[in-house]
């Protein structure tokens, strides 16, 4: 018998028959003491509020779980699994698992679980799970990537610009994502809102495979998606790219994607997270320096995780629009958590977010490899 029955056993007999089977419960707390000794030990561990002892021994095996997008702005996660630099970084003795996700949203409540130890992610639901969880968490520890995300417009839907959105259907990957804001903060500039806020544009949860059904079914009039989506549609349901992202930012410049980090994983393998921000750094300058490498592993990537293959044509569209960093360029992702709350997705503003980004670590590993530190 297990220790759990036994333990329902002893609770049930409590609760039902104390006075009758009195007799019995000596015997089966002892039983329960004596299966409990016998059992294997686990390796301390911390839950997702960062709480717990450390356990710093990563001569044992270790597994770290890898959570990213199969997207193009996840391309240096893609990447930096690929061609090995990540388990070459990590060293032996340390496994990685990788985990792919649609949808930030999806991502965070992993990570509550205890399900992904470092992520790359939207700057939206980053900022989510951090105020969600009272700053406990996560912490992003870099950047990832900046544009590659905008509005597409199906070419007959007759919408010339956001104002002309009144009326029509559009898609984000999940409500509540970077992308969602971005759409809603749009709308919120030009008068509009959605249907679910009183407004008369429709905002719908699709995931990208399904949008790009749906444009050519003309059943969805626009999306704002991320590439290599925003290329794919454009090629294969018939739109074009109505707002590249990037216009309506200072320098052509903001998070796309950012680097997150389980409190508890940190506090208790700090010197495997110190390790992973270096290979990251020098997979986001490998890209820079290989791109059509990059483009050509990042392709197979996508390939495995979705079961199609990208054509050379789409994926140089989509690298063309997306620039990878590991400045996790922190102003835009305060900015991101203002539109959040102008909103009404928080409660909060940046002003809640003093420790959401922490450059610290990024840093020491920027330095080591003989480059500026990130402001």
């Amino acid at each position: 018998m297990s220790i759990t029955r036994l333990d329902g056993v002893v609770q049930k007999i409590s609760r039902q028959h104390c006075g009758k089977f009195a007799y019995l419960l000596p015997a089966l707390l002892t039983a329960t003491v004596a299966l409990t000794a016998c059992s294997p030990k686990k390796a301390p561990s911390t839950n997702q509020t960062g709480t717990g002892p450390a356990n710093t021994d990563t001569s044992q095996q270790v597994t770290v779980h890898l959570a990213y997008f199969p997207n193009i702005t996840h391309a240096v996660a893609l990447v930096g699994t690929a061609n090995g630099e990540f388990a070459k970084a990590f060293g032996p003795g340390v496994k990685i698992e990788e985990q792919s996700f649609n949808a930030g949203p999806s991502e965070i409540e992993a990570l509550f679980a205890e399900g992904v130890d470092i992520g790359y992610i939207g700057p939206g639901p980053a900022i989510n799970g951090f105020l969600k969880s009272k700053g406990k968490a996560l912490t992003i520890i870099a950047g990832a990537s900046s544009g590659g995300a905008g509005l597409v417009v199906r070419d007959d839907a007759g919408v010339t610009d956001v104002k002309s959105l009144a009326g029509k259907k559009v898609a984000v990957p999940q409500t509540g994502g970077t992308q969602d804001i971005s759409l809603r903060h749009a709308l919120q500039i030009a008068g509009l809102n959605s249907t679910d806020k009183g407004g008369n544009v429709s905002v719908l949860p699709v995931t990208p495979a399904d949008t790009l059904t749906l444009f050519q079914k003309k059943e969805l009039d626009a999306a704002w998606v991320t590439e290599p989506w925003i290329s794919r549609l454009v090629k294969e349901g018939h739109a074009s790219l109505k707002i590249d992202e990037r216009d309506l930012w200072a320098q052509k410049r903001f998070a796309t994607t950012v680097v997150i980090v389980r409190n508890g994983f940190l506090k208790e393998h700090p010197d495997l997270v110190a390790k992973f921000l270096t290979a990251h750094v020098q997979t986001v300058d490998w890209i820079g320096t290989h791109p059509d490498e990059a483009a050509k592993l990042v392709g197979d990537q996508i390939k495995k995780l979705n079961g199609k293959s990208l054509p050379p044509d789409i994926l140089k569209s989509s690298f063309s629009r997306t620039d990878f960093t590991y400045d996790p360029l922190k102003e835009t992702v305060l900015t991101f958590a203002d539109w959040s709350k102008s909103l009404g997705y928080l409660k909060d503003d940046r002003s809640a977010l003093g420790a959401l980004i922490d450059t610290t670590r990024l840093n020491t590993a920027l330095k080591g490899l003989n480059k500026p530190a990130v402001p």
